[in-house]
């Protein structure tokens, strides 16, 4: 008898001990990819002086355009996977009252060529 309730006990304590981390990663879950996917690749085809047009077409929509605030595009990219850590990705690019490229900011680095062909 003494036996039988250390074959119970035993296994129940060792369930209530480790909590659900064990059978929390049994559960599968979707990873969730919100807003702009950016490569590095695409931000270094940034020029200084392209127009929105020109920007619109190598980034491709942003995620955010402030009213009152035109000239000062955001991509959001947010990733989270079904178990692990939050990835997150911001690239700010400002452009002047004429609408050409002057500024890009966030979370990744400006090309080489940035600034090339400028007197």
């Amino acid at each position: 008898m003494q036996f039988t309730k250390w074959l119970i006990a035993l296994p129940l304590a060792v369930t209530a001990l480790s909590g659900c981390s064990v059978v929390e990663r049994l559960v599968y879950r979707i990873d969730i990819n919100q807003g702009n996917y950016i490569e590095q690749s695409e931000v270094n085809q940034l020029k200084f002086g392209m127009s929105k047009e020109q920007v619109r077409y190598v980034l491709g929509s942003p995620m955010l355009v402030e009213n009152g605030y035109p000239n000062t595009w955001y991509y959001i990219y947010h990733h989270k996977p079904g178990h692990g850590d939050v990835v997150q990705k911001n690239l700010i690019v400002n452009f002047n009252n004429s609408g050409k490229l002057v500024k890009i900011a966030g979370d990744y680095k400006t090309g080489d060529n940035f600034f090339e062909g400028i007197n």
